[in-house]
């Protein structure tokens, strides 16, 4: 767990996403790790702790920096959340209250109640993609380093568009990944390959597509046939795949137990890798390739 600082970005969901979190696993905090890069504040080799400064993100006027034990609270700068209501409970009370609130906002067609009904839309039950008996996932992996500039990797059920300055809001568009630059490492590890990983979820595009079964004989043909990506440049030109041979691309799944208490989420199984949907695709996931 990290402290809502060192997001570095000014993007107020994943703030309530920290702030769920850590509502709902308040002894969650942060690991101590090696950072391997560095940073321009950070030489690499330095161990990050929950009282490392978090620059530059001062806490008062003298220079004083910030840190993650500092800053684990939303109460610490005055807000909370619609669905945390951290007042008059104790933690146990809140992460309940807050795992109910989640299930209504995502899940709504989740519990074993509703999901008796039926397993398709066809009452008029619309299925959320986390109401499912399985979730899938396009993962994503290349290597990056300065020396190749930054890039999209784009997903599609069925045939790209021809023209690509609409590849990124395509109707028939899963997601998207961005493999950003290493202008933000420090100057000694910047030219330094790293591997990049994405997840791409798949479910709500299946879905969407009318496929309500996402048991693995309906979906690996589907995929198989259909799952199409390319790459695309900053300036909205097509990137060539084979100019990227570390881009590995493959599907997972696993299989998901609805639970019926409202305060109670989804259990997952363990992932299973399908080689087979994208074998033989160029910058995808061969038979040699570790899934890693």
């Amino acid at each position: 767990m990290t402290s809502r600082l060192t997001l570095r970005l000014p993007i107020r969901n994943v703030d309530r996403l920290f702030a769920l979190w850590q509502a709902i696993y308040p002894d969650s905090r942060v690991t101590p790790q090696i950072n391997m890069a560095g940073t321009f504040t950070n030489d690499a080799g330095t161990v990050e702790d929950i009282d490392t400064p978090l620059t530059p993100f001062h806490s008062d006027d003298s220079g004083r920096l910030w840190t993650s034990a500092e800053a684990w609270s939303t109460r610490t700068f005055g807000y909370t959340y619609p669905e945390i209501v951290d007042w008059g409970v104790n933690n146990s009370q809140l992460a309940s209250n807050v795992k109910s609130s989640l299930n209504a906002l995502y899940n709504p067609t989740g519990s074993i109640y509703r999901r008796s009904e039926s397993q398709d839309t066809s009452n008029g039950l619309q299925l959320s993609p986390n109401a499912m008996d399985a979730q899938w996932f396009a993962n994503v992996r290349v290597q990056k380093s300065a020396a190749t500039p930054p890039f999209f990797v784009h997903l599609f059920l069925g045939a790209a568009p021809i023209d690509p300055a609409t590849w990124s809001f395509a109707p028939n568009l899963i997601g998207s990944h961005s493999v950003v630059d290493t202008s933000l490492l420090s100057s000694a590890n910047r030219d330094l390959p790293a591997t990049v990983y994405g997840l791409i979820p798949l479910n709500h595009a299946l879905l969407a597509a009318g496929n309500s079964n996402l048991a693995p004989q309906n979906v690996i043909p589907i995929l198989t046939s259909l799952l199409e990506w390319r790459l695309q440049n900053l300036d909205d030109s097509p990137l060539d795949v084979g100019r990227v041979p570390s881009l590995k691309i493959h599907v997972a799944g696993q299989e998901v137990r609805q639970t019926a208490g409202e305060d109670q989420f989804p259990e997952y199984g363990p992932l299973e890798v399908f080689r087979q949907i994208t074998r033989g695709k160029a910058g995808g996931l061969g038979d040699s390739d570790d899934a890693d």
